[in-house]
């Protein structure tokens, strides 16, 4: 089940399906070590006057949002049937490594009814079912379920100021046992103690209720390494109390979405919200020493082999850049620090990372046609490369960018300037943004012009005078080269990739990918005003808009990558469609200039879920999501669209309080 909702701290990452159901819990890394993965749900269910349903029943109407400027839940769950409502919220502490739940049991009967809510876990301790532990601790009245130096402990408050009331651990989806929760269905749990191997347990809550009262219990999962860390959370909490770790955590989230004051002028007051949305989750992908990651939604496993709960470099730049441009320097900074220490010693970053700085899965050789090559993405360091500028012009932090110079920025800086192909003066072939092909692409190669540049910026800055020599003129070349090899002057387009074959001439990939022309912009190898990148995006978005009541723009041209339909060039994609709005804001001369912008601002406003979630992809007919939700990149490109915005709106001098640059 696709996600709804994401909740995070920088080391405890949770996902929320669209029943208010626990789906992906990943804990002491963002993104490494998913201890409910792909198939595991934690389970929600009301039993009153001998009947009962679960959440994911359809007899509940359940809706799924954040309460506003905040990571703190607001879901609606209402059953018509059993005159019975529920309303959560859910949060994250944000000091300690706590998901706590307030849920509140409003009794929608005429008549006075005792109420059970139970509520079921199952934790595939380090992504796998084999040698877990869960058990109920008579000391505490709580459940702990371990393995290693990774355990979950569950507890709670009821309406008497006791936790919870009932309780069993068990088997799960072994030796015929479907799990706990279904021993829930009759009202009444078996309090067996303790069971290790494939487990769930599950706890409930009795809530008696009076004609149309309201009651409330609190429920919280600590994730430690040790019980005895547990156990002084868990007092941590009774003192302090869940209502005030809830209010404490919304207050700090409130304050921080707020960090910077800006006026989103012109625009739909949801555009305004789903940036601060957006920063949110951006934030909950983002682990706290560095690592900036794609996706924690694993039900890609379903269709896939693989999740995108790794950080690609490129992506994790990007948002690196928003978050630099939103002032939130310090989770940039630790970007940078990570791509410092995993850099190779040859100069390059390699394909993606797991959050804890190891090497993530790969599908590109070392090896092809009996020929060595570099698995690598050159963008992904060429673009770190360039982003890191920004994060100085906005910083101006120069101790650290002196005390990364050699290790990063000169490392990569070389290593750009000498993996050129030699017959074109053009980047060394590698593996394209989008992972499929190998060559030279036309993005990666202004990609590498502008990180050739900034490695040059930071070079003079830094007194390094031969060096910045060295760096601009190898861009230059590069620049000269994308112009000589990439353009098509009689078509008026950008190829998508070339190959240098050893011998013969050289083969080019014309297709029309909207990485080509976005990159030469991007990256600054035309202005936005030069005719031959006009008539490039031009035609960009006439061969990939994506005709259908859903609109928005494919990737390129005959992209079957969760494809759906015939006749398309593919599916829209937030990243590409906002691509073009920020051309467009680039090239504006006037405030009406902008109004194109706006309307994919509001386009992709309408195709987010209403928590503000948004998908890699949108199916060309229906709209829903396709692959992972939310793409952490995605939204990064929402940001930067609006600050783009927002800067134009200044420069304009239509606004000059829109976007403020001081914290």
């Amino acid at each position: 089940m696709a996600r709804s909702l994401v909740l995070g701290n920088g080391n405890i990452l949770v996902f929320l399906d669209s029943r208010g159901q626990v789906r992906d819990f990943y804990f002491p890394y963002v993104g490494m070590s998913n201890h409910s993965p792909s198939g595991v749900v934690h389970r929600i269910g009301v039993w009153v006057d001998g009947d009962f349903s679960w959440l994911a029943s359809d007899d509940w109407n359940v809706t799924v949002d954040y309460k506003k400027e905040t990571m703190v839940s607001e879901i609606r769950a209402v059953n018509d049937r059993l005159k019975v409502s529920l309303f959560f919220n859910d949060t994250v502490y944000n000091e300690s490594n706590i998901f706590l739940r307030k849920i509140t049991v409003q009794n929608r009967h005429p008549s006075s009814r005792v109420i059970k809510v139970f509520i079921n876990q199952e934790f595939q301790i380090s992504h796998s079912s084999y040698g877990n532990t869960a058990y109920y601790q008579p000391e505490d009245n709580a459940i702990v379920h371990y393995k290693g130096r990774r355990l979950f402990f569950i507890a709670g408050l009821g309406l008497h100021e006791g936790s919870f009331d009932d309780y069993s651990v068990g088997l799960s989806q072994i030796e015929g046992k479907e799990g706990t929760w279904k021993d829930a269905e009759d009202g009444l749990l078996s309090k067996n103690a303790i069971e290790h191997g494939s487990v769930d347990s599950t706890v409930g809550f009795t809530v008696p209720l009076e004609a149309e009262e309201v009651g409330e219990v609190y429920y919280w999962i600590i994730a430690s390494h040790t019980l005895r860390e547990a156990r002084l959370l868990n007092s941590y909490v009774l003192k302090k109390t869940p209502p005030h770790l809830l209010k404490s955590t919304g207050d700090f989230w409130k304050a921080w979405v707020n960090k910077r004051r800006f006026v989103f002028y012109g625009l739909d007051e949801g555009v305004g919200d789903l940036f601060k949305k957006s920063l949110l989750i951006m934030r909950t992908h983002a682990d706290n020493r560095g690592a900036l990651i794609a996706s924690g939604d694993s039900s890609i496993l379903q269709h896939g082999r693989d999740t995108y709960s790794y950080m690609w470099p490129r992506d994790a730049a990007f948002a690196a850049l928003a978050f630099d441009k939103a002032g939130y320097f310090d989770l940039s900074t630790r970007f940078y620090s990570f791509c410092n220490e995993v850099l190779t010693d040859e100069g390059f970053l390699l394909h993606k990372y797991n959050s804890d700085r190891s090497l993530g899965s790969s599908w590109h050789p070392w090896i092809r046609n009996g020929v060595s090559q570099l698995a690598i993405q050159e963008d992904e360091t060429a673009t770190s490369l360039y982003t890191l500028w920004d994060h100085y012009a906005v910083t101006r932090n120069l101790e650290f960018i002196e005390s990364i110079y050699n290790s990063f920025i000169k490392r990569a800086g070389d290593f750009l300037v000498e993996y050129r192909d030699k017959k074109t003066g053009l980047p060394g072939p590698s593996y394209d943004l989008w992972e499929e092909r190998n060559g030279i692409s036309c993005f990666t190669a202004a990609a590498v012009y502008g990180g050739l540049i900034a490695a040059g910026k930071f070079a003079f800055l830094l007194g390094k005078q031969n060096e910045s020599k060295k760096y601009h003129r190898a861009a230059d070349e590069i620049q000269a080269a994308i112009i000589k090899y990439l353009y098509n002057e009689k078509e008026g387009t950008f190829s998508r990739m070339l190959t240098v074959p050893p011998r013969g001439s050289i083969i080019y990939d014309k297709t029309i990918d909207a990485s080509s022309a976005y990159g030469i912009f991007r990256f600054g190898v035309l202005s936005p005003y030069d005719e031959r990148l006009l008539k490039a995006m031009m035609i960009s978005r006439e061969r990939l808009r994506v005709h259908t009541d859903i609109g928005g723009y494919a990737r390129y041209e005959g992209d079957v990558y969760y494809g759906v339909g015939s006749g398309l060039p593919g599916n829209a994609w937030f990243i590409t469609t906002l691509w073009f709005a920020q051309y467009d804001i680039a090239r504006a001369e006037s405030q009406e200039d902008l109004d194109g912008a706006k309307e994919t601002l509001l386009w992709t406003l309408k195709n987010a879920l209403t928590s503000g979630l948004l998908s890699e992809q949108l199916h060309p007919y229906n709209g829903s999501p396709l692959s992972v939700r939310p793409l952490t990149w995605s939204h990064a490109e929402f940001v930067l669209t609006v600050i783009a915005y927002l800067e134009k709106l200044q420069d304009l001098g239509v606004c000059q309080t829109c976007y403020p640059v001081s914290e």
